[in-house]
């Protein structure tokens, strides 16, 4: 998903950039409001789970790969503004450390990768969770489906910018088919990976998944082994 340097033209590139600015322009002092002493230090955990994540390629279809976005992960994990910026901040790092991905492409990336992703998956998720039974299975079940869905969602805004400032020589059509294809088995890729780190999170400490604040999930959780004796 990363594009590199030159696959958009140069004021397609720019657009993007400024949708990019924009987007994080936003994010920042709404972020300092969700960074409370719980969603702190879960917000550089998830920073190097997602950097750490998208080092890492599993196989998909046709000898093509795929790598975990993160934008779902995060905003669930974070809030959505600070899942933005925690996203965008490790593009950067990738493009200036690694160069996985160009600089003059940044902006397409963190709008298409971060921006696009936590818009889409958020909102699906907080929705998903209030119309469900209240439960740590169903904000597991949210999880995964705003993760596939926002994959699928971040591959079509990238077409867009390559149906209106696409530098490469390749039909719409192939390129559309191929997007859409691959990215809805790496969606499901996304989807189990965000499902089983929510879980795994939901289990021990419900209170740290920004997303399901508000939800009883405490009083669906088992009681551990302590707790059960006094209970006796």
């Amino acid at each position: 998903m990363h594009a590199p340097d030159g696959f958009i033209v140069g004021p397609i590139a720019l657009a993007a950039g400024a949708v990019a600015v924009g987007g994080v322009a936003v994010a920042v002092p709404r972020a300092r409001r969700q960074l409370d002493e719980r969603a702190a230090p879960m917000a550089g955990l998830v920073a190097a789970f997602v950097f750490a994540a998208q080092m890492l390629n599993f196989p998909v279809a046709g000898g093509t790969s795929g790598h975990l976005l993160g934008g779902a992960l995060a905003a669930i994990l974070v809030g959505p503004y600070a899942g933005l910026l925690a996203v965008a901040i490790v593009l950067l790092v990738q493009a200036l450390v690694f160069a996985d991905g160009g600089l003059t492409a940044l902006g397409v990336n963190v709008t298409t990768m971060a921006l696009v992703t936590v818009v889409v998956a958020y909102p699906l998720f907080r929705l998903l969770v209030r119309t469900l039974p209240v439960s740590r299975a169903s904000v597991t079940a949210a999880a995964f489906v705003s993760a596939l869905v926002s994959v699928p969602a971040s591959a079509l805004a990238f077409v867009l910018l390559f149906a209106v400032g696409g530098a490469v020589d390749i039909p719409l059509g192939t390129f559309t088919a191929a997007m859409g294809g691959v990215h809805v088995l790496i969606g499901i890729g996304e989807g189990l990976i965000t499902a089983a780190a929510v879980a795994a999170v939901v289990a021990v400490r419900p209170d740290l998944v920004y997303g399901a604040r508000g939800l009883d999930l405490r009083a669906a959780a088992p009681l551990r082994g302590g707790e059960a004796a006094g209970a006796a």
